[in-house]
């Protein structure tokens, strides 16, 4: 019981918010929050002294793991080991630091949320790097202060030659506060403090054009830089993380599969693994038929294989918004800055380093002075005594003992205490000629030094250039290529950045099915021959339209009805060669009686190109390619058809060549582009050609002026022709036109037109699915009024429905045969200066 005289009477509210605050403190200071100048909490301080106390260096053998701890917890940190070998193992994990300061031999954890093995097993020693963070602590640059039981002293930081905040990045809760720095790249990082010692003036934005980001260990994507700025410049901010995948397709079964090469930052792969497999499970993802870690010491690589009818692109988007593929990472540059926490913009950080660096190369330049003054100030004594050597030996023989020999030398020649004794000190080898050279040259070496150090400490400028030099070394000696890339726009990521970009065979039937293949699917086959099946349709449909594109362009979609649609070669799904493939109206929104006339794959949309259409009763229109670039999910309108009338084709040309239509009935007319001006997009359009009343429209060509090439003209009964487009002379729009071919019972009626080369290739399709690729070397040129040659044997009832050309042999860059690759853009390109 305390006597009434030792009571004291107190206010609870009072205390308890004294005691809390007491505690407060304790922890953001003393555990949670690192330390601006050096980057590190006290833990990890104590670490890395109690390591270099140990002579635990990069070139020395390593020690136990549990050697170390009993050291820290012993000498410095008052607390469990637990705390402080999980604190080493972070140290030590290079998909947790971006330069690791521990170099640990042993199991210390994996990116799977595996544990590190015991610290009996384990053992470290420092990284390299670590070293700088210590450099020169022996040269009183840092202050030290008691420990926990005042029987040893620690440093109260280090003297860190590089911002190990911002390369390594921190993260912790405190009390009422938290902070979580992101890592950076070493030499992004320099680049900033060397513009900021070089232009003190510096702005943000410009130090934001020498540190872009972060940069994360895991590497994968940054996506949007507005959060970095936003941080950067208010110290608090949220950035995207994104993992890395790829599109893979496999050779032999032709499935697709996203292969995950790389994850955000902290991201447990077990843990993502599991929650895929428990989103397949519960079916919230569909399409996904395997799933498998193939990762290995060469790097990570999660593989996700998908179903036959899947789109990659849908699938990967349902992984990013439903697991940690994507996630976010909440930026707060809060550290210890004289004592007190505090937010730092990133111009903050970087001054405070500077501060802390020129503080310590000014505490090292006067202790290398002192040192330096009190070993010139012996040598002056040397000096004295060598150029007085008989009388000194003299006075040192005379005296009964050394303390009467140094009062004697002090009396005669006025030397100071220490130079006394460092003269009795000396050896009798020291007397030598050569030992005296050495004691003369050490002392002029010495003066420069003390000279050189005194003009350091003297110039701000030179402190400066010391720290930058320091730098410059630094980088080129530690830095190394940045991991994370950063993307410009916040948006989401576009298929396309992660699918390889070749040609495909999209196919349409008059159902509405859809699907695309790889060229090398087929081969070449001689004219006459049967062709191989390359879909096969359900009972009463047949193949209707077939071109060849990139999987990057973008596909125009022209129905009947005078509308266009908007999509990517890639979003529609892959098929076997017999397969139907899908319903277009899962992909488009079409109205029950709208019917897709044509597919134009364009590269990209520029000015001064048009998209020229033509209708069955001959009316031809022509739009500037830009104004197609922003249709709607339901479609928009392309041009307005007459009752009665119908859109059938679609070209993309440059608006300075020549157009050709021509009719079932075998009439066709030549006429130049420029008849056509250029109207808005819901305009009608004009006369192209005049037709008889049973005839229609059923082809639209454009031709470059004084071009070699040579028109294909394909009936529905396997006949055709190949004849020099010079014998089709130019008229004015609106004619009757001239006889392409004679549509006799024996040809039927004109199903395509094609402009060839005589390298070209045509690929024929039949009512039935067939498929027959033949070059246009084998189809006799003959003129135009004629009747032509037999194209393709056809079985009864069998008729050609469309025909395309493929790209010629030597415009695949890499590909000796055009039957490895085609060109994409057969039917129309972007480019139109390769149409034909």
């Amino acid at each position: 019981m305390l006597s009434e005289q030792n009571k004291v009477t107190v206010n609870i509210v009072d205390e308890m918010r004294k005691s809390y605050m007491d505690y407060a403190m304790s922890v953001i200071i003393g555990r949670a929050l690192p330390d601006v100048r050096d980057g590190l909490k006290p833990v990890h301080r104590r670490i890395l002294y109690a390591m270099y106390d140990l002579n635990n260096d990069f070139n020395k053998p390593y020690k136990k793991s549990a050697r170390v701890v009993g050291d820290v917890i012993g000498k410095y940190h008052p607390h469990g080991d637990t705390a402080v070998y999980d604190s080493i193992v972070r140290m030590a994990q290079d998909f947790s630091m971006r330069h690791p300061l521990v170099d640990g031999q042993g199991n210390f954890g994996s990116v799977d949320g595996d544990s590190a093995a015991a610290m009996r097993y384990t053992e470290i020693r420092m990284d390299r790097l670590a070293h700088e963070l210590l450099n020169d602590i022996d040269k009183e640059t840092v202050a030290f202060g008691p420990n926990y039981d005042d029987s040893l002293e620690e440093p109260l930081v280090l003297p860190c030659k590089y911002p190990n905040l911002l390369v390594n990045g921190s993260e912790g809760i405190a009390v009422g506060m938290a902070t979580k720095i992101p890592p950076h790249n070493l030499g992004e990082v320099i680049d900033g403090l060397i513009a900021l010692i070089d232009d003190p003036r510096i702005s943000i934005e410009e130090l934001i054009e020498k540190i872009p980001g972060p940069d994360f260990p895991t590497a994968g994507f940054i996506n949007g830089k507005d959060g970095i700025h936003e941080a950067y410049k208010n110290g608090r901010g949220i950035v995207q993380m994104r993992a890395r995948a790829l599109v893979e397709i496999d050779r032999r079964s032709g499935r697709e599969a996203i292969v995950i090469t790389e994850l955000p930052y902290q991201v447990n792969k077990a843990r993502l693994i599991e929650k895929i497999a428990e989103l397949v499970k519960n079916k919230k993802i569909e399409g996904i038929s395997d799933l498998r870690d193939e990762s290995d010491r060469e790097g990570m690589r999660i593989v996700v294989e998908l179903r036959r009818d899947m789109i990659p692109g849908v699938v990967l988007n349902q992984l990013y918004k439903m697991t940690v593929m994507q996630s976010s990472f909440g930026i707060i540059m809060l550290a210890i800055v004289s004592g007190q926490p505090k937010v730092l913009n990133l111009r903050e950080v970087l001054d405070c380093f500077v501060d802390h660096r020129r503080e310590i190369v000014t505490r090292r330049c006067v202790f290398e002075l002192k040192k330096a003054e009190a070993r010139a100030h012996i040598l002056h004594g040397l000096k004295l005594a060598l150029e007085n050597l008989d009388e000194v030996i003299k006075i040192i023989k005379g005296s009964a003992t050394p303390a009467e020999a140094k009062q004697g030398l002090i009396s005669r020649f006025s030397f100071s205490e220490i130079q006394a004794q460092a003269i009795l000190d000396m050896r009798l080898h020291r007397l030598t000629g050569l030992e005296q050279g050495k004691i003369l040259e050490e002392l002029t070496q010495l003066l420069a030094q003390i000279s050189r150090l005194k003009e350091i400490l003297a110039s701000e400028i030179e402190i400066l250039n010391i720290i930058k030099q320091e730098l410059v070394e630094l980088k080129d000696k530690f830095a190394n290529p940045r991991r994370t890339e950063i993307l410009d726009r916040s948006a989401d990521l576009t298929l396309e950045d992660m699918i390889v970009e070749e040609d495909m065979v999209v196919t349409v039937t008059h159902g509405g099915y859809i699907k695309r293949n790889a060229v090398s699917l087929y081969r070449a086959q001689r004219r006459g021959g049967k062709g191989k099946t390359g879909i096969k349709p359900k009972e009463e449909d047949f193949v209707e339209n077939l071109f060849i594109a990139s999987t990057h362009a973008y596909i125009l979609i022209f129905t009947n009805l005078g509308k266009v649609y908007w999509l990517k070669v890639h979003e529609i799904p892959q098929g076997g060669r017999s397969s139907r493939g899908k319903a277009i109206v899962n992909l488009l929104q079409l109205a029950p009686e709208e019917k897709v006339m044509t597919i134009l794959p364009v590269t990209k949309f520029e000015k001064d190109q048009f998209i020229v259409t033509a209708t069955a009763r001959g009316v031809i229109k022509k739009t500037e390619l830009m104004a197609y670039s922003h249709p709607r999910t339901g479609g928009i309108i392309a041009l307005t058809i007459d009752e009665g009338d119908s859109l059938i084709e679609a070209r993309l040309t440059n608006g300075e060549r020549d157009l050709l239509l021509a009719s079932r009935k075998g009439k066709s007319i030549r006429f130049p582009e420029s008849d056509v001006r250029a109207v808005g997009r819901p305009a009608r359009g004009v006369r192209g050609i005049t037709l008889d009343a049973d005839d229609e429209v059923i082809g639209l060509q454009s031709v470059a002026a004084n071009t070699a090439l040579a028109l294909v003209t394909v009936t529905e009964n396997g006949y055709g022709k190949r004849t020099d487009i010079g014998e089709y002379r130019v008229q004015s729009r609106g004619g009757k036109g001239v006889i392409t071919i004679k549509t006799s019972v024996r040809n039927g009626c004109v199903v395509a037109i094609k402009m060839v080369e005589n390298e070209s290739d045509l690929m024929f399709i039949t009512n039935r699915g067939k498929l027959l690729r033949t070059n246009v070397k084998n189809i006799r040129s003959i003129g135009r009024n004629t009747q032509g040659v037999r194209m393709m044997v056809l079985e009864e009832d069998e008729l050609i429905v469309s025909v395309a050309k493929l790209a010629e042999k030597d415009t695949v860059d890499g590909v000796a045969s055009a039957e490895e690759a085609i060109e994409a853009g057969v039917e129309t390109t972007g480019n139109p200066e390769e149409e034909v």
